[in-house]
């Protein structure tokens, strides 16, 4: 009975080759990583362990000093530089600088636009039409003077110099061209052979050794130097990661021996011990005397109270027997009706009409 599964559309008497590996190592790989792993491991869980054991303190260190020490140090410097530099430029340099702006737009631009607009422009048009005018009459004498001086430069220059490129320059030209590509054909041939010579010689003095020696000395130590390298680096990742969780298991062993030692019994000491003893004390020692404490209180403030109305009342006196009864203050007529003879809807007598 065949339990392997053959690929689809395959034949099925076709008899099936067993799977490549594309991670094939050799005994060298095998040799080195399992020593260099040990080793790494042990060099690494120190390191780890320390690594975490500082990760740890700063962040503590980051959560309960610097952060802190930072905000009260970006609230102090707002307090002491922001702040005041913030109120100077608000109440102090924005309003000089509106009155200076204020001011010399009155004593600068004011009477520089006024300049420009009524005297400066005026002058300049007019300056302006001048030089047009002038311009007029200089560009037709420049236009005659052009056409004058183009004809005579045609004539003792143009003409002799295309009769001489054409008849002298042109033929001379030619031969020198001629001679010079026989020239260069030479020197190429020179230049070829020599090239060719010196690129054999290179190629057996230099390359095929340098070829040989990388083909069978550099490469072979390369791939030996490259996989340790690569054994390495992976044995340094897997002993980082095991150093991890050594690392976490210790801390945790740690963290519940600490918490099992000091903090449960701390608890428990707060829970059965201080916290009854803390609501008996506050029962039968403070709120008595807090209620004693408002009970003098209150009969200080009473007495306090009782002293002041007699001091009053004895200053009444003297000030009633050195100078007599205060006048009272008559009462005033305002000529308003009471609520009886005011006027009603339903009754026809007013206030005024009545008898």
């Amino acid at each position: 009975m065949d339990l392997e599964k053959r690929p689809l559309g395959g034949d099925p008497q076709e008899p099936l080759e067993p799977p490549r590996r594309s991670d094939a190592e050799g005994c060298l790989v095998v040799a080195v990583r399992i020593p260099v792993r040990i080793a790494v491991l042990v060099l690494v869980v120190p390191v780890r362990m320390v690594w975490d054991a500082l990760v740890v303190g700063g962040r503590a260190l980051r959560d309960t000093v610097l952060r802190p020490l930072g905000r009260a140090s970006w609230w102090l410097g707002r307090a002491v530089f922001v702040w005041p530099l913030v109120g100077v430029w608000r109440y102090a340099v924005v309003p000089v600088a509106k009155g200076l702006a204020r001011l010399g737009n009155v004593l600068l631009v004011v009477p520089t636009v006024w300049v420009y607009r009524w005297v400066l422009t005026p002058v300049g048009h007019a300056i302006a039409r001048f030089l047009e005018g002038v311009g007029a009459v200089l560009a037709a004498l420049g236009r005659g003077l052009y056409a004058g001086l183009a004809w005579l430069a045609r004539c003792l220059v143009v003409v002799p110099a295309v009769w001489l490129h054409t008849w002298v320059l042109t033929p001379v030209g030619h031969a020198l061209a001629w001679c010079g590509k026989g020239l260069v054909r030479c020197l190429g041939l020179v230049v070829t052979g020599v090239g060719a010579a010196l690129y054999w010689t290179a190629r057996l003095l230099l390359v095929l050794p340098a070829l040989a020696l990388w083909r069978w000395v550099l490469a072979p130590v390369g791939r030996g130097v490259a996989v340790i390298g690569r054994e390495v680096g992976d044995a340094l990742g897997h002993a980082w990661r095991i150093a991890g969780h050594l690392s976490r298991a210790v801390g945790r062993f740690l963290g519940t021996v600490v918490r099992w030692a000091v903090a449960e019994p701390a608890r428990w000491v707060y829970r059965s011990v201080l916290t009854p003893v803390g609501h008996v004390v506050r029962d039968s020692v403070l709120r008595p005397v807090a209620e004693a404490s408002r009970s003098v209180g209150q009969a200080a403030r009473q007495a306090l109270a009782a002293a002041r109305l007699s001091v009053r009342q004895a200053r009444a006196d003297v000030r009633r027997v050195l100078f007599g009864e205060p006048e009272r203050a008559r009462p005033v007529d305002r000529r308003e009706p009471s609520a009886v003879e005011a006027r009603t809807l339903g009754s026809s007598t007013t206030a005024l009409t009545k008898d």
